[in-house]
């Protein structure tokens, strides 16, 4: 987060003013995030993006003149971008992650996710919608001979080495809840913990793992889970 230099700056790009305006009112009331503007195509997105510099682009897939994917690939290495799109294809996530996408999220994810998503960027991660994360996952533990040629993007590389630490019991408890594909607020709810400790417990469990976000945390559960097969 920007933290003393000002709130997050983001732009966001959808063809239907209608998610432009939702997704404008759950970011404007964060404290730390700011809607500095709208496009409804992908030219008028780069270009808006290359004038105003904003810190982070959501940028829908299906889009007028540009598609959002293409849009991901321009501005890579100038601002962040989130991709958020209502199409769950194995070949928009690829594509878009390829592109240097900071994100991935379904429109059906809603609203904590979306703030989580951009907080995540800011933080140099990248956080994917938990139903994308978990089929990824799934294609990864499969074995070799289920995978078939253009069945899906090829998943994050599983982690070789164990634990730096072992995890606690609510540490494993909280990485196997992730690798289910829940939200941190869907995690303290069924814990009856709030989402701050929640994320201290993820922040505990991915230095503890070497997992640099949410999907290496899966992977190492998916790991886990088929070795024990």
């Amino acid at each position: 987060m920007r933290g003393s230099t000002g709130p997050i700056r983001i732009l966001v790009a959808d063809d239907q003013a209608d998610v432009r305006s939702a997704f404008r009112m759950i970011l404007d009331v964060q404290p730390d995030m700011a809607v500095v503007a709208e496009a409804a195509d992908g030219v008028a997105a780069v270009e808006e993006a290359r004038r105003l510099r904003p810190d982070v682009v959501l940028a829908d897939i299906r889009m007028p003149r540009l598609d959002g994917l293409e849009v991901t690939r321009q501005l890579a290495g100038e601002c962040k971008v989130i991709v958020v799109t209502t199409f769950d294809l194995d070949e928009y996530v690829h594509t878009a992650l390829r592109h240097g996408a900071a994100g991935f999220l379904l429109k059906r994810s809603g609203p904590v996710l979306l703030v989580e998503a951009v907080r995540a960027a800011m933080a140099g991660d990248a956080l994917i919608s938990p139903q994308v994360t978990v089929r990824l996952l799934r294609h990864m533990a499969a074995p070799a001979g289920d995978r078939r040629a253009g069945a899906g993007p090829v998943a994050p590389a599983p982690l070789k080495a164990g634990p730096v630490e072992e995890l606690t019991a609510r540490e494993r408890e909280i990485a196997e809840l992730v690798a289910d594909g829940a939200t941190n607020a869907e995690i303290g709810a069924g814990l009856f913990i709030s989402p701050g400790t929640v994320k201290n417990h993820l922040a505990n469990v991915q230095r503890k793992l070497g997992a640099r976000n949410r999907v290496g945390i899966a992977a190492w559960v998916w790991e886990k889970a088929a070795g024990s097969r």
